[in-house]
C-alpha cells in the first residue's frame, strides 16, 4: 500500500505525526525541507504519471510545486507541507464527488435527433448500459441528471426558423437554411445558432429519459434549454451566459471537489458541460465509453479542448479507482493545486 492511501483515513484532519511522516519519508538529509527534485520523487511514487512523457511530467509537477511553494524560495519547509496537505492533497485523498448524466432522452436515442441519424452514425443507446453499470459500481456523493426541456418555440428548432428576423450577418438565409446549419438571429441580443429537428419538447414523450435507464433516489433533476430565445448544451450555463441553472448551487451545498461527465451528446452537450464544470473550478473527469457524439470531427475537437483546459479523459472501468482516490492521475494533481493557489489569492483579497 503507497504512502498516501495509508494515509487516505487522515486526510481531513490536520493530524501533525500523519504529515509529518510522510514529509520526512522524502526529506531524506532532514534539512528541514522538500527540494524539488525530492518532491519530483514523492509525486512520481504517489501519482499516475503514465500519461505523460519525461518532460511535460517534469513540467506539471514543476507547476504544482510552484503553486504550494507559498514563500516562493524553491523549498517546501513543514508549515507549507502542513497546508498543502490539507488544501491540495485534500482534494485528491478525499475527493467529494458527482456523477452528472446528461441529456440521456428518447429523442437523441430513437427520436427526432437520434444520433445514429447524425454524420458519426453513433448509437446513443449504447451509452445506457454503460451508465448503469456505473451507477451500480460506484458511490458517488451526488448524482444529477440533465435534461433537455425546450418550449415549442425554442430558437434551435429549425421549424421556427422564420419566427425570429435573421442578422445581416447571417451567412445562411432563412429560406435556405438546414438543420446543422448555423444562423444569426437579430435578437437582442445578437445570437448565432445552429438548427435542429424539433426535439425534447417539454412534456413530450422525446424528451423523457430512456426507459432503460436507471434514475436512482435521492439524486437531482437540472432543466436546461428552457428560454425560448437562447439554446443551452451546458447543464450549466445557456449558451450565451446569461442565465446559469440550479446545477452549481447544487454542487456547492455538497462541497463537491470532482465532477465525472457522460451523456448526450459528447461534442455538445456533454462536452460544454464539462468545459463549464472546469470554469467552476472543479477537477473534471469525462467518461469517454459514456458518451456518444454527432460527429467525429466534433468529437475530436471537443476531446482536445477538455484536455487542453485541464479535464482527464477517462473509461467507465476507472471511475472506481479515480472516485476512491486509488488512482491519482498527474493532471487532477494538477488541477488541485491551481484549485489550492486560486483559494489563496481569495483569501488574500479579501483580508486587503
Amino acid at each position: 500500500m503507497d504512502s498516501l492511501q495509508f494515509y487516505l483515513k487522515n486526510a481531513y484532519t490536520r493530524d501533525k505525526e500523519v504529515i509529518s511522516t510522510v514529509f520526512q519519508k522524502y526529506d531524506q538529509n532532514g534539512e528541514g525541507y522538500l527540494s524539488f527534485e525530492q518532491f519530483c520523487c514523492f509525486v512520481e511514487e504517489n501519482f499516475d504519471c503514465s500519461d505523460t512523457n519525461a518532460k511535460s511530467r517534469r513540467d506539471s509537477i514543476l507547476k504544482i510545486f510552484q503553486l504550494i511553494d507559498i514563500k516562493k524560495d524553491g523549498k517546501l519547509d513543514e508549515p507549507e507541507w502542513d497546508m498543502a496537505w490539507y488544501y491540495w492533497l485534500k482534494q485528491i485523498l478525499s475527493p467529494v464527488t458527482a456523477l452528472l448524466i446528461i441529456d440521456v432522452q428518447n429523442d437523441f436515442i430513437n427520436g427526432s435527433l437520434a444520433l445514429s441519424d447524425c454524420p458519426a452514425g453513433q448509437d446513443g443507446f449504447a451509452v445506457v448500459p454503460i451508465i448503469n453499470s456505473i451507477q451500480e459500481q460506484v458511490n458517488s456523493d451526488v448524482v444529477a441528471y440533465s435534461k433537455d426541456w425546450h418550449p415549442p418555440n425554442h430558437i434551435s428548432f429549425i421549424d421556427n426558423i422564420n419566427s425570429r428576423p435573421l442578422h445581416s450577418s447571417s451567412k445562411v438565409s432563412a429560406s435556405e437554411a438546414a438543420v446543422t446549419d448555423t444562423v444569426v438571429f437579430a435578437g437582442p441580443p445578437v445570437t448565432e445558432q445552429m438548427m435542429w429537428p424539433r426535439h425534447c419538447v417539454q412534456d413530450s414523450h422525446g424528451s423523457e429519459f430512456h426507459p432503460d435507464l436507471k434514475v436512482l433516489d435521492k439524486s437531482y433533476l437540472v432543466h436546461k434549454g428552457t428560454h425560448p430565445d437562447v439554446d443551452s448544451y451546458s447543464a450549466f450555463w445557456d449558451n450565451n451566459k446569461l442565465s446559469q441553472t440550479k446545477l452549481v448551487s447544487i454542487l456547492a451545498k455538497h462541497k463537491v471537489t470532482d465532477v465525472y461527465v457522460c451523456g448526450l451528446a459528447y461534442d455538445v452537450c456533454v462536452g460544454s458541460t464539462a468545459l463549464h464544470a472546469l470554469e467552476h473550478g472543479f477537477r473534471t473527469v469525462l467518461i469517454e465509453d459514456g458518451c456518444r457524439g454527432v460527429c467525429l470531427h466534433g468529437i475530436d475537437d471537443m476531446r482536445q479542448r477538455l484536455v487542453s483546459n485541464g479535464a482527464y479523459i477517462a473509461t467507465s472501468d476507472e471511475v472506481q479507482d479515480l472516485m476512491s482516490a486509488k488512482k491519482r492521475p498527474l493532471l487532477l494533481a494538477v488541477k488541485a493545486a491551481e484549485n489550492y493557489a486560486m483559494a489563496r489569492r481569495i483569501v488574500r483579497s479579501r483580508e486587503v
